[in-house]
């Protein structure tokens, strides 16, 4: 856990690191939409119901993904901050470390290239977004960026301290603006709408905060106004999400009455 004034507290194995997945798209996100607001006419921003990696909706819907917490949408918004940085992984991964305050946070060449080599159901949404003219960089480039954005590895410490700026709604550890508290706020509402995957409902009636979750295990978790909260165990339930994490945030909120309800 990380307080809004700083603090940050752990118990077990929230020093180790591991890969975050999709937990990057936070923070991709943010830096996106530090850019402008642009990105919400190639995204949607509404709970998708299908899996993180379906097609359905994308045919059904001109190349728009439905938020950019699916894989689809995801891969619009690293576009995006190619776009806008000509470095969208080494954005992500500065932003991390300046805000975790840990400067040895990096990439792990590994998962990236286990990404790479497996990434076909997510080459699959980038060429049919292409041919909706929904991506401004080539298709390769954008995957590659994608790739080694989720591939980083980080503990739940440093997760937790890097997430604090939707809790502070958008300042960042040394007092700066990233985002503007609208924006802030409406990251941690699509959070809580769509950051577990299809069992977002879920998510939000039991644990009752913005999440987000990522195949890696973690899930990083925002009390506004107050801290986050970051929880690691590679268990996986059929949707993604940790089955640990997800029962850890439910008996703390349970217990604190620490929610946004």
């Amino acid at each position: 856990m990380a307080g809004a004034d700083g603090e940050v507290l752990g118990v077990e194995d929230w020093l180790t690191p591991f890969s975050i997945q999709s937990v990057s798209k936070v923070f991709s996100l943010a830096l996106a939409l530090a850019g402008g607001d642009s990105l919400w006419a190639r995204v949607g921003r509404e709970p998708s119901g299908n899996p993180f990696n379906s097609l359905v909706q994308l045919e059904n819907e001109d190349g728009i993904p439905r938020n950019p917490f699916i894989n689809a949408g995801a891969l619009v918004v690293t576009d995006r901050l190619l776009t806008l940085t000509g470095d969208a992984r080494g954005a992500v991964l500065e932003l991390l470390r300046a805000e975790s305050g840990n400067p040895s946070i990096d990439f792990d060449p590994d998962v990236a290239r286990s990404e790479a080599a497996r990434g076909d159901r997510n080459a699959a949404p980038a060429h049919f977004m292409a041919g909706y003219g929904n991506l401004e960089n080539p298709v390769g480039q954008v995957l590659e960026h994608y790739f080694w954005q989720c591939s980083i590895a980080m503990s739940c410490r440093d997760l937790a301290a890097a997430g604090l700026f939707p809790a502070r709604h958008g300042l960042r550890g040394d007092g700066s603006r990233l985002l503007d508290r609208g924006t802030a706020k409406r990251i941690n509402s699509i959070m809580l709408t769509c950051g577990a995957y299809d069992a977002a409902g879920e998510f939000a009636f039991r644990v009752g905060l913005p999440g987000k979750s990522g195949v890696g295990g973690g899930i990083l978790a925002v009390v506004p106004g107050r801290c986050t909260l970051c929880v690691w165990s590679p268990a996986l339930d059929r949707h993604g999400n940790s089955v640990a994490g997800v029962d850890a945030l439910d008996r703390f909120t349970t217990r604190t009455g620490l929610s946004v309800f």
